[in-house]
């Protein structure tokens, strides 16, 4: 049976270490590939072995990334990340600037990476088998709701998405391939934000009158 995602609630410390393109990248390699010493991740990420362990020893220091012994590994040191998932509210760090830049630093470099991935897909899409062209797609939708409603959509949400992940642990199929699922609940600001009673039903298409299936 599958085991339980661990999370970590990210303090004003670790979420100040973490706003760092580099350290980011090194915690997503270990949460995404397991273990590894500093030299195999200098190597995966284009970088040195120096910067890789300095920045290592300031995660470990947070607490976001553990130095483990390994069986046969000799002398080098290898890490591990401390928990699968990161998660952080703008209302943890009330009161610390510094932890709030941090959180509005990941914010927009989330944004970035998804901008990223999708367009890497849409790039690659003709050279993709056709199932996976047809599995692979972007959608929106707009929907009225009160504060209440999102966020029991968002836990509903959740739960399906753990469902399948752990489904899929425990069964794998032949061609599963890794995906990046990306959840936003954005509340619409600025002139062409809805008013209450105004927008879509749920289910509805989105503004731009379709969803988009790439």
């Amino acid at each position: 049976m599958a085991e339980e995602l661990s999370q970590v609630n990210l303090s004003g410390r670790q979420i100040r270490a973490l706003a760092h393109p580099l350290r980011l990248r090194l915690l997503g390699e270990l949460r995404m590939h397991g273990p590894a010493t500093a030299t195999q991740l200098a190597v995966g990420l284009a970088t040195n072995t120096g910067a890789t362990s300095y920045h290592l020893r300031q995660l470990a220091e947070v607490g976001l990334v553990l130095d483990i012994a390994r069986p046969g590994g000799g002398r080098q040191r290898w890490w591990r990340a401390a928990h699968d998932m990161s998660s952080w509210r703008r209302s943890y760090y009330e009161g610390d600037p510094d932890a709030t830049a941090a959180a509005e630093w990941l914010e927009r470099h989330q944004v970035s990476r998804f901008a990223e991935l999708a367009q890497a897909w849409r790039q690659a899409i003709p050279g993709e088998p056709a199932e996976w062209r047809d599995a692979g797609e972007i959608s929106d939708y707009l929907l009225t709701l009160d504060v209440a409603r999102v966020g029991s959509l968002l836990a509903d949400l959740e739960v399906v998405i753990e469902r399948y992940r752990a489904e899929a642990a425990d069964d794998p199929r032949p061609g599963s391939r890794a995906i990046s699922l990306y959840l936003a609940a954005l509340p619409r600001v600025g002139p062409h934000g809805p008013v209450a009673g105004e927008g879509a039903a749920a289910g509805d298409a989105a503004e731009d009158g379709a969803r988009e299936d790439t």
